[in-house]
């Protein structure tokens, strides 16, 4: 009874799509002059939805070469569509849906919408569920402003694809499908074998955080912000200005690379205030671009990438009378936390971009899509996609108490995300004065890139540590880590457990503990060539926070927002953390930058604070925005002698810090 009622169900939906290809095809004549003919009934569950109705269907499939007998390992290519109508009486600006897809599925292509939150260009990895946007059309309009036209207000999106690890006769569904706008909720989702749909609805309690007025979106908060403005519109071209705005205290950018992509042939001409990486008009040449512009001199055109990646330029370009001038220029790459100094928290730039046929037109004017931004070391962040906003505004060039607006305005939102296992950028090492040895970052703690794995174990759980290996790089412990390991007739593997190929390092030591109060000491170690300027770390606690009293060499400031972190950086003259340096000798390892300061603590008036059993270290620490990877346990009791063993590491840890300090 399920299969002939469910033909039954989606034959409804062919005939819509039918329609709407006949109706603004040009058979448009023949189709109204048959008057016994007319338009299919939508489903009941559609004309029930008052919100937005969201479909999936699975089309087809079949075995993808090459065959194999273990089903498991089998690839399949597949084909579905999904489809997001406006069946409510409010326009649905900037819509974006969810699919949890479940079968390890590759996406190859997708018409009508472009990938975000980082899944990247295709074919895409969607195994963990994809957040698809709208792509060219991002609103969707309602039947009463456009009389019913379904192609206002619905969007079709075709898949294909592979997928992994089916049965033949299993018709693969995702998980789940929905609309992940803020303010709405999909409660009920209805499966048949090769369909599903859902209503989503408007929540009644959700609150807007931005009244909005205005013809497009609100503005939203994102950790990192960035707005495409247009400021000027030609016949075949524009000048936009692109504006970053860091808003997280947590984040900073050293080195910055943004990258976008191109859907429309457009390319760069000329920038103010940054560069691309590939200086190279060679794409034009043999691309649309040539064909449509065969008179056009690309001679001196900037870039013709597809997705190019964008840097800040020097301190020294910034009064540059050709490149520079631009306001929040030209700080080589430098974007600052808002704590630490909020005008150096922006960054601008300004491109000339040109447009091929058929966007010629001086009022047809499309966002570049798939927003990424890097740095040597930050936090990864998830942008969404470019979102219509009102027009910036900006003060009148000429002095007048008068605003000059932008042509148009995009927004897009970026936010960061917590680094997956084995992909942190930095990690962090516990010691203590009364334990003899250190408990270490975790195995490949920053990825096994570039390591022989032959020769040491990526998955084994990493070992501990005499203190004093902490000061040499960790590909130099291993003789370290067999000395200790005898010293406590522990037995160890044939292969030893990858170091944590890490380029910095956060050492958290506990120095005392009494009655009143504790001490802690943190380092920071650069194993990197490159130094790092205006570098900060931040260390969150679940108990120890109320108890914060001190930073004794370095700034340091007690944040409302993340709670409980104290937010750590350089004083004046102080603010580089330099890269290695060659040891004293050539047979000694290579140094790395060190810094470092005590950090003082009380207990009072924190019930049960125990720092011995965990409250004393931090349950999250971070280094210029990047997450850092945790042990995971801390130090125990000494079993042998510790006041030596915790002397010898501290002047250890001083002595090389002097010695890197002279490099500044």
């Amino acid at each position: 009874m399920k299969m002939p009622w469910m033909k039954l169900v989606f034959l409804p939906f062919l005939f819509i799509h039918l329609r709407l290809q006949i109706c603004y095809g040009d058979d448009l004549a023949d189709d109204y002059a048959d008057d016994d003919e007319k338009p299919a009934a939508p489903p009941p569950a559609q004309t029930k939805c008052n919100g937005v109705f969201l479909t999936y269907t699975f089309t087809e499939r079949s075995k993808e070469l090459p065959l194999l007998k273990n089903v498991s390992a089998q690839a399949w290519a597949f084909r579905s569509s999904a489809t997001i109508l406006n069946t409510g009486l409010e326009v649905v600006k900037g819509w974006k849906i969810f699919i949890g897809f479940q079968h390890r599925e590759i996406l190859v292509s997708a018409n009508n919408a472009v990938l975000v939150d980082g899944a990247g260009d295709f074919p895409a990895n969607v195994s963990k569920g994809a957040t698809l946007a709208g792509y060219p059309n991002a609103d969707l309009e309602t039947s009463v402003d456009t009389a019913a036209d379904y192609t206002k207000m619905q969007v079709q999106i075709d898949f294909t694809g592979t997928m992994f690890g089916l049965k033949q006769k299993a018709i693969p569904l995702p998980k789940s499908i929905r609309l992940v706008n803020d303010g709405w909720k999909c409660p009920k989702l209805t499966k048949y074998s090769t369909y599903m749909y859902s209503c989503c609805r408007k929540d009644p309690k959700y609150k807007k955080k931005n009244a909005n007025t205005g013809k497009f979106a609100p503005r939203q908060y994102g950790d990192v912000n960035f707005v495409y403005d247009v400021l000027k519109s030609y016949e075949g071209s524009y000048e936009a200005q692109v504006t970053i705005d860091n808003n997280n205290p947590l984040s900073c950018f050293d080195n910055w690379n943004l990258t976008w992509e191109w859907m429309r042939g457009e390319f760069i001409y000329s920038m103010r205030g940054a560069y691309t990486r590939k200086i190279d008009y060679s794409e034009c040449i043999f691309g649309l671009q040539g064909q449509y512009l065969s008179g056009f001199d690309f001679g001196q055109v900037m870039n013709c990438e597809k997705r190019p990646v964008i840097s800040d330029l020097p301190l020294k370009r910034a009064n540059d009378s050709d490149v520079g001038l631009i306001p929040y220029c030209c700080r080589d790459g430098s974007i600052l936390s808002p704590v630490m100094d909020k005008s150096k928290a922006r960054s601008i730039f300004q491109l000339r971009v040109y447009k091929i046929p058929p966007d010629v037109s001086k009022t047809v004017l499309y966002p570049p899509q798939r927003w990424n931004i890097t740095s040597l070391v930050s936090a990864q962040y998830k942008c969404g996609p470019p979102t219509r906003v009102d027009p910036t505004d900006f003060p009148d060039p000429d002095g007048l108490d008068a605003k000059t607006y932008a042509v148009a305005s995009w927004q897009v939102v970026c936010n960061m995300t917590k680094p997956e296992k084995k992909q942190a950028k930095c990690c962090v090492s516990f010691t203590a004065y009364y334990s003899d040895a250190a408990v270490p970052c975790s195995t490949c703690a920053c990825g096994c890139d570039g390591l022989n794995t032959d020769k040491c174990n990526p998955d084994a759980k990493a070992l501990a540590l005499p203190t004093d290996a902490l000061l040499v790089p960790a590909e130099n412990r291993t003789l370290k880590i067999k000395a200790l390991a005898s010293l406590k007739h522990k037995e160890l593997p044939k292969r030893l457990p990858c170091p944590d190929n890490c380029g910095v390092s956060v050492n958290w030591h506990i120095i005392s503990d009494h009655k009143g109060g504790w001490t802690a000491r943190i380092t920071l170690f650069n194993w990197g060539d490159s130094p790092f300027k205006d570098w900060f770390a931040a260390v969150q606690f679940k108990k120890a926070f109320a108890g914060y009293s001190d930073v004794y060499s370095f700034n340091a400031t007690k944040l409302s927002s993340p709670k409980n972190t104290i937010f750590i950086h350089s004083l004046k003259g102080s603010e580089y953390l330099v890269g290695e340096v060659n040891g004293s000798s050539p047979s000694k390892p290579r140094v790395p930058g060190k810094q470092q300061s005590v950090i003082g603590f009380t207990k009072k008036n924190i019930e049960g604070l125990n720092v011995r059993k965990g409250d004393g270290f931090p349950s999250k620490v971070f280094f210029n925005g990047a997450e850092c990877a945790l042990p995971g346990s801390f130090p125990n009791a000494a079993t042998t002698s510790v006041s030596s063993m915790a002397v010898i590491f501290l002047s250890a840890v001083t002595s090389l810090l002097m010695m890197t300090n002279r490099f500044l």
